[in-house]
């Protein structure tokens, strides 16, 4: 994230404010691309909590999950991938400025 990029617009966003969508979106930044597994795990919650979380950010056009099938010991199986949309980065973002606002005293 190039937060000195004049285009990034600081804008509160309650949607992603939420501390698991929080973190959601944070990792998503660093990593492009994730697992819902490994997702699940660094955040410490239950499928159904994350799910739920996925669930409201990709309602918000936030986040896409495709599903792929994997190969784990001879046995097809699908696995869900979680990545941001342009939208949902570009929110993450203006979040990130916003708060930086907040706690300059602006």
């Amino acid at each position: 994230m190039n937060d000195s990029s004049p285009s990034v617009e600081p804008k509160f966003d309650e949607t992603i404010h939420a501390p698991i969508r929080l973190r959601i979106c944070g990792m998503l930044e660093v990593y492009g691309k994730l697992r819902f597994d490994a997702l699940r795990d660094s955040l410490g919650v239950s499928d159904a909590v994350c799910s739920k979380h996925l669930k409201t950010l990709a309602d918000h056009g936030y986040v896409t999950l495709s599903k792929k099938a994997e190969r784990d010991s001879g046995r097809g199986y699908k696995v869900t991938w979680v990545s941001f949309t342009d939208a949902g980065q570009a929110a993450f973002q203006g979040h990130v400025a916003a708060l930086k606002q907040i706690v300059a005293g602006g």
